[in-house]
């Protein structure tokens, strides 16, 4: 058993990593030449300001009163600039979201949560490119930038990270220090001679990174009043900056400025996702070396690519990893520099073409190293060629739109190689996956099955054939990957199959006897056996990406009374079980994300809370003959921690409505409640039904703390449709014809049931592991679709913290997930108890159902093709799917520790 668990355990956390290897690696090469454009630049500086947060509709559209928000860069955009739209990618989140305008390239997707502080890999930048640079902001970003430069060149200052706080009461602060300490920075330039000549050099960045708009986003939401009256302290900051700059410099006309964005933001005030709320960014440039606006008929918003246009602006290389496309349309230069500048672009881009196809090239053998056709050698030199005859030909138009080509091209080229090796690594893990079902599958029906009933349990020494070739297998494997000099983590993904496969081969004649023991069924019954299983693996798989499908399930479970004799024999179990699996079945049609804080929702989950604990409490008094004062006490307490959770949550909604932060007090009964509810439980009765009540009445105090509308709502009615499960399933025992049954009420969570007593396994228990995967699945999406990254409200942790902090509010969020797992965990160990089932064929049972799901998700990536959007969708939901299982396996050891 304990072996069985390990290697599943050991499977499924591998081929969970493979997800990384095959989706989200790092997009990196290094080894390519700077590439500069060979004509003077036509500005000495740039000034980058970024509003963290801000949406472009928020910031052109007018208000209410049809006036602007902002009037100084309205003004800049009717008379002084261009503007545009500037598209960010997913993940929407502020460490990509500045990579990619600084650097010039989308980052790896896990990076994110490596840490916003530090550069979990190395890459070149705008910054690390320029003469000198000095930033101001919030330290999470600028030391990003500061430690990934080379050299001393590059000048943070920041506030303290305390003061990133969601329930100050004026976050504008966070931009006004910005600004003042800039202009205080400028005035003491004027009294230091040193930096007076360094702040006259060329090629010098001003990074100005503003994150009160964020904040106030978080907050308050994007359409309340503090969001868009920080738009404009930000607009009036950004006049004084300007108007100081251009006096300090003496209006030379060479300072270049860029407005923009990292992210945007939804209406319900967070981001991460793909909404065009969230994507969509405003763009504003004016200064030395920028097109003035000119009237046109119809806006066109084409996506500004930001890196590569600082950098032809001020006159320095392009950023080695940038994959941005130079918008010549905003230049206001000459058509030569226009091409030359292309053309800087193109190469540059083309030299980490070369550099990913000779690396991929060196790493493979020639006969299987398939290279990018479109894109070969000649035709690279044949597009540059041409390319500098159009130049010379003073043909500009026609040399840029075969720049343009040619950066297509390589940027094809770039993901082709940069995802060569994805569909190797799929084959392997699907090797895996089917192997490893395969091999649950066979011990079930060999060691806790009637299907081989009349056939001997001993297993047959493996023949010395099969052992000689399935080594002979992994050392031919081992060789083949040795000689390409693959990763190690490679080599783990194509040599697991292999002992697992043996392992399955080893098994063949359980295989043989399964299947004379299946053509002894009717084949129509074998047919509906078969598409039932089917259906029910499809519809967990389809509820990852369509929530109503649990509630489709759910319906369907709700029916589970009238097609059998439950119904008849047990009415009122039923009546219940119906009433709550509709009622559960409500929560995933509720909206995921948009919703409004509603602490009455909490305040009211946790008064039926109350409620139900003083029927209980009322219930075990009278009866048990003598109720000990300690497990009264204890009760009580539980009760008091309810209600204290309901007092902090309605004081800190209040107070932080009021802008008077997080109270302190309110801040210590929140960590002790969280605290409590672990040890708790483990102070309880050991009866079977005070246990579960007692872990839930505990774990339900720290989840209302983390609520904040309908969700408080979801572990309850889980609960009580948990409660009306066990029932369900010990009524099923007289049906099934098992003889033994004993009442709830007398089960102990530490009885030692004897061995005999355990049984074969039916077909009735795969229903019984498919509930137990469905009702996970439910608790995993019930309320949130953590597909997305925006459906976590940064609101769920206010009672907690609310100073920006990642990793502890990460931490708390997904402890909110993590509960309704336990609260099913422990359920499933009641059934468990009730049906007379051993722990070890039950975990068999998981682990195959377990698998299909993840395969399923897996397999729809191959046929996805090229398409981003659905491979994003499989991807993300190949992940969610690990991640869903190993949290199922961490509440499961959770819940044993509990019952």
């Amino acid at each position: 058993m304990l072996l069985f668990f390990i290697l599943g355990l050991l499977v499924h956390f591998v081929f969970f990593g493979s997800i990384f290897d095959i989706y989200f690696t790092s997009p990196l090469v290094h080894g390519m030449t700077p590439q500069l454009t060979p004509l003077p630049p036509p500005a000495k500086r740039l000034v980058l300001f970024v509003a963290d947060g801000l949406r472009a509709d928020t910031l052109y559209e007018l208000d209410e009163n049809g006036n602007t928000r902002a009037p100084f860069i309205r003004n800049i955009i009717m008379h002084e600039g261009s503007w545009g739209i500037s598209h960010t990618r997913v993940p929407t989140e502020s460490r990509p979201g500045h990579v990619a305008l600084i650097a010039g390239f989308y980052e790896d997707v896990s990076a994110v949560a490596k840490g916003w502080k530090e550069n979990p890999v190395g890459f070149d930048s705008l910054i690390n490119e320029s003469r000198y640079t000095w930033s101001w902001g919030s330290p999470d970003i600028l030391t990003m930038f500061a430690k990934g430069a080379s050299g001393d060149h590059v000048y943070a200052y920041s506030y303290d990270a305390d003061n990133e706080d969601f329930g100050a009461q004026d976050v504008t602060k966070l931009d006004t220090w910005v600004f003042d300490n800039m202009k205080e920075f400028f005035h003491a330039a004027r009294n230091n001679q040193s930096l007076f000549s360094k702040l006259n050099e060329e090629k010098i960045v001003f990074f100005l990174h503003l994150l009160g708009i964020d904040t106030n986003g978080h907050a308050h939401r994007p359409t309340s009043r503090e969001y868009k009256d920080n738009i404009k302290v930000v607009d009036e900051g950004m006049k004084e900056i300007v108007s100081m700059l251009e006096d300090f410099y003496g209006n030379d006309g060479k300072t270049a400025f860029i407005f923009t964005s990292d992210h945007g933001m939804t209406d319900w005030g967070f981001h991460g996702a793909g909404h065009p709320s969230e994507t969509l960014t405003p763009f504003v440039t004016w200064g030395a070396g920028i097109k003035y606006p000119q009237r046109v008929s119809a806006q066109k918003f084409d996506d500004a690519d930001i890196a590569p246009l600082m950098a032809s602006l001020i006159g320095v290389p392009f950023p080695l990893n940038s994959v941005g496309i130079l918008p010549v349309d905003y230049l206001n230069n000459t058509d030569l520099f226009k091409a030359e500048s292309m053309f800087t672009n193109a190469v540059q881009i083309l030299e980490q073409f070369k550099v990913k196809m000779t690396q991929k090239k060196e790493a493979i053998l020639p006969f299987f190293f398939t290279p990018f056709k479109l894109l070969s050698e000649s035709k690279q030199l044949n597009i540059l060629r041409k390319a500098r005859s159009y130049i010379k030909q003073r043909k500009y138009d026609e040399a840029v739109s075969l720049c343009k080509e040619l950066i297509q091209l390589a940027l094809k080229g770039l993901s082709y190689y940069h995802t060569y090796d994805r569909f190797f690594l799929g084959i392997n893990v699907v090797l895996g996956f089917v192997g490893w079902t395969s091999y649950a599958s066979l011990l079930i029906i060999r060691s806790h099955s009637s299907f081989t009933r009349g056939v001997s349990k001993e297993v047959k020494k493996p023949s010395h054939l099969l052992s000689c070739s399935f080594i002979a297998v992994g050392v031919l494997v081992a060789f083949f990957l040795l000689i390409q000099d693959c990763p190690w983590t490679y080599y783990i993904y194509c040599l697991l199959p292999v002992p697992i496969w043996y392992a399955v081969l080893r098994e063949f004649q359980v295989i043989q006897d399964f299947v004379i023991s299946l053509l002894t069924f009717p084949p129509s019954q074998l047919a509906g056996y078969l598409f039932i299983f089917t259906l029910g693996i499809e519809v967990l798989v389809l509820s990852f990406f369509y929530r109503y499908m649990l509630t489709a399930g759910l319906i369907a479970f709700a029916c589970w009374p009238f097609i059998t004799q439950l119904w008849i024999r047990a009415k009122s179990i039923s009546l219940s079980w119906i009433f709550f699996s509709l009622l559960l079945a409500v929560f995933p049609l509720m909206p995921v994300v948009g919703r409004k804080p509603d602490i009455f929702l909490v305040i009211g989950a946790g008064s039926l809370v109350l409620l139900l604990s003083l029927c209980v409490l009322t219930s075990l008094i009278k009866r048990k003959d003598r109720f000990i004062n300690e497990e009264l006490l204890l009760h009580l307490f539980q009760m008091l921690s309810i209600a204290l959770s309901m007092y902090v949550v309605y004081s800190t909604h209040h107070s932080l409505l009021k802008k008077q932060g997080l109270p302190f007090l309110n801040q210590i009964i929140s960590w002790i409640i969280l605290a409590s509810s672990f040890v708790l439980p483990l102070l309880s009765p050991t009866s079977l039904f005070e246990r579960l009540f007692s872990i839930l009445l505990s774990w339900m105090s720290a989840y209302l703390l983390l609520s904040t509308g309908y969700e408080a709502l979801f572990p309850l009615v889980l609960s009580c449709l948990m409660f009306v499960w066990i029932q369900m399933e010990q009524e099923t025992l007289q049906q099934s014809g098992v003889s033994y049954r004993q009442k709830v009420t007398s089960l102990q969570f530490t009885c030692n049931l004897d061995i005999t007593q355990f049984r074969h396994l039916y077909l009735d228990d795969i229903r019984r592991a498919f509930f137990l995967v469905f009702f996970l699945v439910t608790a995993f999406f019930g309320t949130g679709n953590i597909a997305s990254v925006n459906s976590f409200d940064l609101a769920s942790v206010y009672c907690f913290l609310t100073v920006f902090s990642p990793y502890m509010m990460g931490a708390l969020m997904m402890w909110k997930i993590l509960i309704p797992f336990v609260l099913v965990m422990c359920a499933f160990e009641a059934v468990q108890l009730t049906t007379q089932l051993s722990s070890k064929s039950l975990i068999f049972y998981i682990f195959t159902l377990g698998t299909p799901g993840w395969l399923s998700v897996l397999v729809s990536a191959f046929g996805s093709g090229s398409n981003p959007r659905v491979l994003g969708l499989s991807s993300t939901s190949e992940f969610l799917h690990g991640a869903c299982f190993s949290l199922c396996l961490f509440s499961a050891s959770l819940s044993v520790c509990l019952t």
